[in-house]
């Protein structure tokens, strides 16, 4: 029981009926497609006594675009073509007189759209030539797609296009701290106002982890590092390792701990290995078999190697001088894995030292000389 406000008309009697009625001038905002939703009544013809046959269920939708607001009473003329046409529009359902008795009275409810539009706005206006209806709210629109966080980065608002089944390219900007992955990043705007059809996606760079899903890169904290751009979280330092500040891609090694060239960086920092142990020579005339037990600290790593170092001593001076090329080793003198090795080739009655050194992947950084265990003997006389 609430008063609405209509524009109503019922000529149905008088032949010829050319009405029309203009909206005021609506400013086109940058849309290019324009979409009209009008709820309206319709009187059943039949309903009426004594109707002549000019009595019409239908009314037409027109438009005409303008840069200002130029309409009056007489301009644009009240004709087809300036003004352009949409649609004649029909009810889906009309009433009867019994019904308007009733207090019923069933409203309609279409929706059409026109474009495109170019002009910075345009007036709307409806034509009844011989209905009894009434014009009871009009919604005038355009579709957008929302400003809206996917696959990582940013699109803004995004009119929809000039034609229904149009499609308009946005293209992403990367969240903050986000980097583009293999191809532009897109999304396209359909006629509904919906996002459809991603293209390409953004992730995180290294030292920063996608949060609030995926919509914020966020800086790895004090202590976690990301090595490389992508959907990996941050990862804890390894041990023996720490960061300097937030967003770290790898994590530094502490003081007397190294890392090799070859080491992925969650691989824990490791130092180099104690020198080998219990060290027993075998000398037979003038060769010499030498075996140790491995070292008690291997520095953390697995790639322990053995070098031995000779040299040939002089009591009478003093001094020792590393051995020639003559001499042999088996399997061989540098990078042993085994930890044993037989020498020949060694000059008879003459001391020898022979230094048994440790290393590993990081003992090439570390600024002090390899570990070492020597072992003195003197050869026997020669066979």
């Amino acid at each position: 029981m609430n008063t609405i406000r209509t524009y109503q008309v019922c000529n149905v009697f008088d032949n010829s009926q050319n009405n029309w009625i203009r909206t005021r001038y609506i400013h086109r905002r940058g849309a290019q497609r324009i979409h009209v939703q009008m709820k309206f009544s319709v009187r059943d013809c039949s309903s009426i006594p004594n109707v002549p046959g000019s009595c019409k269920e239908t009314f037409n939708l027109y438009y005409y675009e303008s840069d200002s607001d130029v309409a009056t009473k007489v301009f644009p003329p009240w004709m087809e073509n300036p003004w352009v046409k949409v649609d004649t529009i029909a009810a889906d359902e009309s009433f009867s007189q019994v019904e308007l008795g009733g207090r019923i009275m069933k409203i309609n409810s279409e929706v059409r759209s026109f474009g495109p539009v170019s002009r910075k706005g345009f007036y709307l206006a409806f034509q009844d030539y011989g209905a009894c209806m009434s014009v009871i709210a009009v919604k005038v629109f355009y579709r957008k797609c929302p400003r809206v966080i996917q696959n990582g980065a940013v699109f803004h608002e995004t009119l929809s296009g000039a034609e229904s089944t149009s499609l308009v390219a946005a293209r992403g900007v990367c969240v903050p701290n986000g980097e583009e992955v293999d191809v532009p990043i897109k999304l396209y705007c359909n006629g509904d106002g919906e996002w459809m059809v991603p293209i390409g996606r953004c992730m995180c760079k290294a030292g920063y982890e996608a949060l609030e899903n995926g919509t914020v890169c966020q800086a790895c904290v004090s202590g976690f590092f990301k090595a490389a751009q992508g959907d990996d979280k941050c990862l804890q330092c390894p041990i023996n390792s720490r960061t300097i500040s937030d967003g770290a891609t790898n994590c530094i090694c502490r003081n007397g701990y190294y890392r090799a060239d070859s080491d992925p960086p969650q691989m824990p920092c490791t130092t180099v290995p104690s020198a080998p142990q219990r060290v027993i020579s075998m000398v037979n005339e003038t060769s010499v078999k030498l075996e140790w037990s491995p070292p008690l600290e291997s520095g953390g790593r697995e790639d322990v190697v053995y070098n031995i170092i000779c040299k040939s001593c002089d009591n009478r001076r003093g001094s020792c001088t590393r051995c020639g090329d003559n001499v042999q080793f088996v399997p061989r003198q540098l990078g042993l894995t085994d930890t044993s090795v037989h020498i020949s080739d060694l000059l008879a009655h003459t001391q020898y030292t022979f230094e048994i050194q440790v290393v590993n992947g990081v003992s090439d950084q570390s600024p002090y000389s390899p570990q070492y265990t020597s072992a003195n003997i003197t050869t026997n006389q020669a066979g």
